[in-house]
């Protein structure tokens, strides 16, 4: 028969002895607070809650509406370049700190035009895939923080 580390034979022994206690009560006034949360958590509006207990037509507007605004931040670029030359031929920018802004807007413009004639649809594709990654990598840390941060359950035996 194997002999077992003695860090194991420890744990099991710790174990037993916390098994052995008697359970604790809680405090008397938290089955109350916890009612009244539940109450209070069921009376938000549904725009209040978390995302995936929205209405399946809220859902599917807010996934469009988001679809369109990246849509329309594409498209945008290059018609900001476009309009800021046009302006810029017609005069209209004649501010000297206008000038520097026009040529930074239509420089972009024209470089975003330019790798989407020069990469490959598969960087492109993969470029995107990344950002999304990125993003709800970004969107899951901002989420882990805010719980660890501000969702900390308050100290044992704290009446509030």
């Amino acid at each position: 028969m194997p002999v077992e580390p003695k860090s194991v034979l420890n744990d099991r022994l710790l174990d037993q002895v916390l098994r052995d206690l008697p359970m604790r009560r809680a405090p008397a006034t938290l089955e109350s607070r916890v009612l009244r949360e539940l109450e209070r958590r069921a009376a938000l509006p549904w725009w209040y809650r978390g995302f995936t207990s929205w209405p399946l037509a809220a859902r599917a507007a807010f996934v469009a509406l988001c679809s369109g605004i990246i849509g329309f931040t594409f498209l945008d670029s290059s018609w900001a370049a476009a309009g800021a030359r046009i302006l810029n031929g017609a005069g209209a920018l004649t501010m000297s700190w206008i000038q520097p802004a026009v040529a930074a807007i239509a420089w972009t413009g024209e470089l975003s035009a330019l790798l989407v004639r020069v990469l490959p649809p598969a960087w492109l594709y993969g470029a995107l895939a990344a950002g999304a990654v990125l993003y709800a990598a970004l969107f899951g840390l901002g989420a882990a923080a805010y719980r660890s941060l501000y969702l900390r359950p308050s100290a044992a035996g704290d009446l509030q």
